[in-house]
């Protein structure tokens, strides 16, 4: 009821006018929507596999462009629209707002690869909002794209304010980029999609929110907050195609078991193998450190056990060796400072020696 009243404010039907609006948006207002609500569920953000295609796409039709290929008019706009889209995140309006003088080329004969810049407007600003021009770099390896359109533009006369994507409207930019993403990935992607894609990839790599509202030409950089709130989703998706690789799948189930084998023991980096002679006892092979040495501050071994990153190996004897090992240090330290139970190196041992003994009540529990 409320929309079809407004609607008949807005065509002034049936004695309705537009300056009931204000009264209906406070006698009837319309029920609350979540604009961001894909976002927050992340319905809206492509696949590691989708960006990986659309990627591909780009890169070969840029090797060919290099190559000498000849790229028809609508194949080498549509790559440039998608391009923008995806890179840069912008709107199909921004897209078909585009003109010859918002881009420049430039090329020092050096360098067979040209460096492309493209300058966009700020849309959908609040009222009172400076507008600023949003100048964007293109990728040096896609950048013989709007390169090479923009020559084959200028051979046919258009300059200033024509078109550079020979676009009509927004809306023919819309239609034109879910055609080509749904040939590409076998289904529908917008531009807007590529958009909040290109949002939640700079979040997830560390972006603040000044650097956000820059990317998106936000006015207001709360706008973009959503995105920080959902960053957790894209890093599970991110997670689970890591999940499909066969060694992320070795490391993940290593991360997530407090005891490992001999065998996943040596598929670790080197680094993160722990071994070391602690106090004259050489020790090694008794488990590994999701961090690795260079990135821990504490002596290896002595340190190790106790700490939630060490993971040890499946081996009650070999833990059984460095305890009687340490102990052995242990008993020297008691007799050499008469029991100075102050001594750090002293207090150390007996931090470490809790941590293998806890160790080895552990794994004989597994064992019972």
């Amino acid at each position: 009821m409320p929309t079809l009243l407004r609607l008949l404010c807005h065509y002034r039907l049936c004695g309705w006018s537009p300056q009931y609006r204000e009264f209906l948006g406070a006698a009837l207002p319309l029920p609350a929507q979540d604009k961001y609500a894909g976002v927050r569920t992340g319905d809206v953000f492509l696949s590691i596999e989708e960006e990986a295609a659309i990627v591909r796409y780009l890169d070969d039709t840029a090797q060919g462009a290099r190559d000498g290929a000849c790229l028809d008019e609508v194949t080498l706009c549509d790559a440039v629209m998608l391009l923008c889209a995806y890179q840069f995140g912008m709107r199909p309006i921004q897209i078909a707002l585009l003109t010859m003088r918002d881009v420049r080329v430039w090329s020092d004969g050096t360098d067979e690869l040209p460096a492309v810049h493209l300058t966009f407007r700020m849309v959908k600003q609040r009222r009172g909002a400076a507008v600023k021009p949003l100048p964007r770099r293109v990728k040096r390896e896609w950048a013989v794209l709007p390169g090479q359109l923009e020559q084959r533009q200028r051979a046919r006369g258009h300059a200033g304010g024509d078109r550079f994507c020979s676009v009509a409207s927004a809306s023919e930019v819309s239609v034109r980029i879910a055609a080509l993403t749904e040939r590409l990935l076998g289904v529908r992607v917008t531009a807007t999609d590529l958009r909040h894609t290109a949002a939640q990839r700079l979040v997830d790599a560390g972006a603040n929110q000044e650097e956000l509202a820059a990317f998106l030409g936000h006015a207001d950089v709360t706008t973009g907050l959503v995105y920080f709130d959902s960053s957790p989703n894209q890093a599970e998706r991110v997670n689970r195609a890591m999940g499909l690789s066969p060694i992320y799948q070795q490391v993940a189930r290593i991360a997530h078991a407090r005891f490992i084998s001999a065998e996943e023991l040596g598929s670790l980096k080197g680094e993160q193998q722990i071994a070391g002679v602690p106090h004259g006892i050489p020790i090694a092979g008794i488990g590994g450190c999701t961090s690795g040495h260079p990135a821990c501050p504490f002596n290896p071994v002595t340190s190790c056990y106790g700490c939630h990153r060490f993971m040890p190996v499946r081996d009650v004897a070999l833990h059984r060796e460095v305890l009687a090992g340490l102990r052995s240090v242990v008993r020297f330290f008691h007799d050499a400072s008469r029991d100075e139970a102050a001594s750090p190196a002293y207090l150390q041992l007996q931090r470490a020696i809790a941590g293998v003994q806890a160790v080895l009540d552990e794994l004989e529990e597994k064992a019972e």
